[in-house]
């Protein structure tokens, strides 16, 4: 059987198979879409509405999700903010015919890890969706991280510093994971967008800078001295004490 994935054996380049979820309520699109993951080697469940699409995310267990904007019952947005209101870190593919900046920006503030603007290429779809996969299978065999007093544990999903327990939403706590993990050295924003949100071009949007401002408040305010760092013309480093 040919495979969008690869035009010459197809199956070769599908690095894994993966469950996901389609969430879009255009009967062609769906069909569409469907049937090329499906020759791609993965499974796939589709909700033709957005509660049906939530009811999902939250009784499966899904590798990635790729959500429609505009949908019938609750529109996309509202599906992911629900989804990551209960905590889950389901990597959500955003598809719509908005591509406007502030449409992204919406996008990715709403909890979406990546947005692809209609009319989009299938083998691109694909390319995004494989891409969050990997980063979700791709845990790290270590499981607590130290920074001075500051602590995250994978297993737990928690974080503290000294004695204070640090509430951190799902993106915040991949980010925080992802500098401990990179403790000392400097993390550049490009670094950042590849292993933190899994995008592979510049988005055009300040989403870093907002984490990066909503994470330093919570680990750093109220404590006598700062752990993250901005190195100007670079990134951003996290370490102890001050140099």
């Amino acid at each position: 059987m040919f495979h969008p994935a690869c035009h010459l054996c197809g199956r070769c380049a599908t690095f894994m198979d993966m469950k996901i979820l389609v969430v879009e309520d255009d009967a062609d699109a769906a069909s569409y879409l469907l049937k090329g993951l499906r020759e791609s080697g993965h499974v796939v469940d589709h909700a033709a509405d957005g509660e049906t699409g939530l009811e999902l995310a939250l009784s499966s267990a899904y590798d990635v999700a790729v959500v429609d904007r505009m949908l019938p019952r609750r529109d996309g947005l509202s599906l992911i903010s629900a989804v990551r209101s209960e905590g889950r870190e389901l990597p959500i593919l955003v598809l719509s015919a908005l591509g406007q900046v502030d449409d992204r920006v919406m996008g990715l503030r709403a909890g979406g890890d990546d947005y692809l603007t209609k009319p989009y290429a299938f083998t691109e779809l694909l390319a995004r969706v494989e891409a969050l996969g990997r980063r979700r299978i791709a845990v790290p065999t270590q499981t607590v991280y130290r920074v001075g007093d500051l602590e995250l544990d994978r297993l737990s999903h928690s974080a503290r510093r000294g004695a204070t327990e640090i509430d951190l939403q799902p993106r915040e706590f991949r980010l925080l994971e992802y500098l401990m993990r990179n403790a000392g050295q400097v993390v550049t924003r490009t670094m950042l967008l590849e292993h933190v949100w899994d995008y592979h071009f510049d988005p055009q949007t300040n989403v870093i800078d907002v984490h990066i401002s909503r994470l330093r408040a919570k680990i750093d305010k109220g404590f006598d001295h700062a752990l993250l760092h901005t190195v100007r013309g670079a990134g951003y480093m996290i370490r102890d004490g001050l140099r």
